[in-house]
């Protein structure tokens, strides 16, 4: 598969994760009696993640994520001078995600485009939670995160169940970490948003950016290093 290729999917699956997980928080989070929830928020990202890994893993990897791309090159899994081609993929992805859930947002009457699933910390913090707590949560979970992702996709794993662990993982990283940033682990989820939102977001989106890769890079090499199967086993 030609890299224009398995980066069109990283566009198309970027997209869904932005506008099936972040459209979830916008548009059905916090309705009067049907409300989902941060419990359906949660489901909402690891289905995303779920049902693309299906449907693009076999082409792309479904990345979907900076820091998994990152994650992956530090595990060894994916060649370093891709990068720019999939985070420019990512980026993109989620920027038309975030585009189209503004476009559907702003058609309700009394609109208020608020905090449009925008990470943050301190006041934007949903729990109010400091800088110092948002760094260790989201370096934290993207490590667990990227260790899910290099576990389940490892040869040596059960084939074919990868993207249901790592979509049940997702899940339960939002239930951890929504309450303290909205959860990020993801620089192109906390872009897409912060686009729109701007102000306060795009000043605080540094760290949904430094957390992410840093937790995904120790991720990698800890996987490389001490997990992975050696080559004279």
């Amino acid at each position: 598969m030609t890299l224009t290729k398995r980066a069109l999917a990283e566009v198309i699956g970027t997209f869904w994760l932005v506008f099936g997980g972040c459209g979830a928080a916008v548009l059905a989070a916090g309705v009067p009696g049907v409300g989902i929830g941060w419990l359906g928020v949660s489901l909402a990202f690891g289905l995303t993640v779920l049902t693309m890994a299906y449907a693009i893993g076999h082409i792309s990897g479904c990345h979907l994520n900076p820091a998994v791309t990152v994650g992956l090159v530090a595990g060894g899994r994916f060649p370093a001078k891709e990068i720019p081609h999939y985070v420019a993929a990512q980026l993109l992805g989620a920027g038309l995600a975030a585009a189209a859930l503004y476009l559907i947002a702003s058609g309700k009457p009394g609109f208020d485009l608020g905090g449009f699933a925008a990470n943050g910390y301190g006041a934007h913090s949903p729990g109010k939670y400091t800088l110092l707590s948002a760094l260790v949560a989201e370096v934290t979970l993207t490590f667990m995160f990227l260790t899910i992702i290099l576990g389940s996709t490892d040869k040596r794993a059960p084939a074919g169940l990868a993207p249901i662990a790592i979509g049940l993982g997702l899940t339960l990283i939002h239930l951890i970490g929504i309450p303290v940033t909205n959860l990020s682990v993801n620089p192109a989820r906390s872009t897409g948003p912060a686009l729109f939102v701007g102000g306060w977001a795009l000043a605080q989106l540094w760290l949904f950016w430094l957390a992410p890769a840093a937790g995904a890079v120790v991720a990698g090499l800890v996987y490389r290093y001490v997990f992975e199967q050696e080559s004279a086993e």
